[in-house]
């Protein structure tokens, strides 16, 4: 991706447009969330908690923002009462075996029912979709998030896999159709405000906050025991159980220092962690003066997707607040290389690029999912990661095709190694 666009960062900044850049420049009806007409929201995933935090959003938005489409795979019921609600336009059950039972009952009035991950990307490419929440957890979210920048769309994104796996493909798309990139997750959104104090050429490094998540202190030789339970206790997030596991592992550190790579144009010489327990200091940008801008706010994920969805703009919304008659104290310290070896896993893979984002992703995906059922032990999980890794046929510059293709390759070699 080119460095980030001056209108997106500071006016002073003479460099090229990007996707990421691109969505402070207005088009089709962006500025109406400032007055004027709704913008029509496409939430996919809605029935995961960053859909749900979106609904959350919108439904407090006080009309600036209005549900059009709502998706889901399986999880009809919730899906069924999220229309109930309120009443989009669309929902889209992306399985067809669990649409089978739907009824026309089931629906309010007014909002129809489309089957299947063909009718999902023909409706995100809509124009009568204004933005697109892309919130389907893994790599099942890159097929709509790709359609909707297919089509021009801007896209709040929160699925951090479409760049972790296929990056500069999508970057590339973004910047041919006009598409637009705006991050959800709390790191990438925090970058964004923050960068936003100076121009590119004065950024000495990005520094992504973690949590620890829920081992941060755990004797390390005691690691291999821990249980899924004890794995699924975050100390300051909400989150599904996929990103929870990450958040212990500091996988999820891993693939965003992926994502950041692409999303920000930057180097991984440029790119750091720092864990911070409290969860309130959400990234930091250091410029070449010393200056560390940061972004702060209670642990609460509708901020960011409200930011995204109201981009350029700030209005006011359900995010909690800061009680500053408490005492607050905010700690940071260097994530430990040996509890937290996924770290170093995503700064290789950022620096390397290709096709590596793409495999430790699907390779993660796998482990995770055999740690949750039992086959694999905690610290398996960075183990078999760091093997397929390093034993895959890398590509510098792939296909989708030949991503989606590795992904496969990465998920198998993690199951071979789990039966072993």
């Amino acid at each position: 991706m080119p460095p980030i666009h001056r209108s997106a960062v500071h006016p002073s900044a003479a460099v090229d447009a990007g996707p990421f850049a691109a969505a402070v420049e207005g088009g089709g009806r962006l500025d109406t969330v400032g007055g004027g007409e709704p913008l029509r929201v496409a939430v996919l995933g809605s029935t995961g908690s960053i859909g749900t935090s979106t609904l959350d959003v919108i439904a407090c938005s006080g009309g600036r923002l209005a549900p059009f489409l709502l998706a889901a795979n399986r999880s009809v019921g919730r899906l069924l009462e999220q229309a109930r609600a309120c009443r989009p336009r669309w929902v889209v059950v992306v399985d067809p075996a669990a649409a089978a039972d739907i009824g026309a009952a089931a629906l309010p009035a007014g909002t129809s029912l489309a089957v299947g991950p063909d009718a999902l990307d023909d409706l995100v490419q809509s124009a009568e979709v204004d933005r697109v929440v892309s919130a389907i957890v893994g790599a099942a979210g890159l097929r709509s998030t790709w359609a909707a920048l297919t089509a021009g769309k801007t896209v709040a994104l929160a699925n951090k896999e479409t760049l972790v796996m296929a990056g500069p493909l999508a970057i590339r798309l973004a910047e041919r159709t006009g598409g637009r990139i705006l991050p959800v997750d709390s790191e990438h959104s925090a970058i964004h405000q923050a960068l936003r104090a100076g121009s590119p050429d004065e950024v000495l490094r990005i520094v992504l906050t973690a949590s620890g998540g829920p081992f941060r202190t755990r004797p390390r030789e005691t690691l291999a025991q821990a249980t899924p339970q004890e794995a699924l206790k975050h100390p300051t997030w909400s989150m599904g159980p996929k990103i929870t596991i990450d958040s212990a592992t500091m996988m999820n550190k891993a693939l965003e220092l992926i994502e950041a790579r692409w999303l920000f144009g930057l180097p991984a010489a440029k790119l750091a962690v720092l864990v911070h327990p409290q969860s309130i200091v959400h990234s930091m940008v250091e410029f070449v003066d010393g200056s560390v801008i940061a972004q702060l706010s209670p642990p609460d994920m509708r901020l960011p997707i409200q930011y995204a969805l109201s981009h350029p703009h700030r209005t006011a919304g359900p995010a909690r607040r800061f009680d500053f008659g408490r005492a607050t104290t905010l700690e940071f310290e260097p994530p430990d290389p040996e509890r937290f070896p996924a770290v170093r896993l995503g700064h290789e893979a950022a620096d390397r690029g290709g096709t590596c984002g793409a495999v430790l992703n699907a390779a993660n995906e796998q482990a995770v999912g055999g740690f949750l059922e039992g086959r694999l032990r905690f610290t398996d999980i960075a183990e078999v990661c760091a093997r397929v890794l390093d034993e895959h046929p890398f590509q510098p510059d792939p296909s989708l095709d030949e991503v989606r293709r590795l992904d496969a390759w990465a998920r198998q070699e993690v199951v071979k190694w789990a039966s072993a």
